[in-house]
């Protein structure tokens, strides 16, 4: 184990440095940037300001400044909120982390839920509703789920508010700002939960299917076992087995999967900040989440693999 993880975190370095490489590239190939696209600035200060900020040095020299800075912990400077990339991560991050942490949770038990049953007793009522749930789930986009949620629960039957994370002016504290962000997280995490509960339920339904149908389910029925137990204890742990590749790619997507989200529902995470530095081109900050997204990814995948050597020790790394 311990040389492997050795192999695989040499592995890591290597391509984070080529990611991190291609992403510099392909965003300082861009034509344009903040300062370019800034109407306010005269000639005279854009050219000053591209001095400053060392924007016309060559694509190479501008990389090996900036790879040194990220070696040290300094991802730049946001041209457009005038502040670290860091100190912007840190004030945003948490409020992502929140939404998409409660979204995830509730995504895989009811996925596991409604998977098994669903598994359980296929062609069955229960099994053909659910399927064209999924369908239909996995049919519409995010924005229309998101936008039909607003206007049926929060304008017309005023149960929800609409965005935000607090209400505006608010100056709760205690157990009733908790309650308050609760209400305002509840519409987004719906909609996250629903977008994700699709895939990942025919995911589990195939599974167990496959499952179902083994020899050993077969020898615990003959033993006389109880359905329940053969369902739940030796099913279903076999079934969750595949799904542990999956825990790797839901790291990277805690923070990347709710882009749109975060901006339908003004949600101030690090989503919303994206999209608003991604039309401003603000492309420091853009660096900054394009390679904390890429260093989730390959830490999530080792993460996988590792835990699936631990579930099933036949497994060779």
């Amino acid at each position: 184990m311990s040389a492997y993880l050795s192999k695989r975190l040499l592995y890591m370095v290597i391509i984070l440095f080529a990611a991190s490489l291609l992403i510099f590239c392909l965003y300082a190939s861009t034509p344009g940037d903040f300062i370019t696209g800034n109407i306010k600035l005269t000639a005279e200060r854009k050219a000053e300001l591209r001095e400053i900020y060392g924007l016309n040095k060559p694509m190479l020299e501008r990389y090996g400044i900036w790879m040194k800075n990220a070696l040290h912990g300094d991802f730049g400077y946001s041209l457009a909120q005038q502040k670290p990339v860091l100190q912007l991560f840190n004030d945003y991050i948490w409020n992502s982390f929140l939404l998409a942490a409660v979204s995830t949770f509730l995504t895989w038990v009811i996925a596991v839920i409604i998977g098994v049953i669903s598994a359980y007793k296929q062609y069955s009522w229960f099994d053909t509703l659910v399927m064209i749930a999924i369908f239909a789930a996995m049919s519409l986009p995010s924005f229309f789920i998101g936008l039909f949620l607003i206007k049926i629960l929060a304008v017309d039957l005023k149960w929800l508010p609409p965005g935000g994370i607090i209400t505006t002016g608010s100056n709760a504290t205690g157990l009733a700002y908790f309650k308050e962000i609760v209400m305002h997280m509840t519409l987004p995490v719906v909609v996250m939960t629903l977008l994700g509960l699709g895939s990942l339920t025919r995911y589990f339904r195939s599974n167990m299917i496959d499952v179902l149908k083994q020899d050993y389910i077969r020898t615990a029925r003959a033993k006389g076992l109880r359905e329940r137990k053969v369902l739940f204890t030796h099913a279903l742990r076999n079934a969750l087995l595949p799904a542990i590749t999956l825990v790797g790619f839901e790291l990277p997507a805690l923070f990347g999967g709710s882009l749109i989200i975060e901006k339908i529902f003004n949600w101030p995470g690090i989503g919303q900040l994206y999209m608003q530095s991604f039309g401003l081109r603000d492309y420091p900050l853009l660096m900054g989440f394009t390679m904390f997204i890429a260093i989730l990814t390959v830490i999530g995948t080792l993460l996988s693999d590792v835990l699936y050597r631990i579930a099933d020790p036949r497994v060779r790394l």
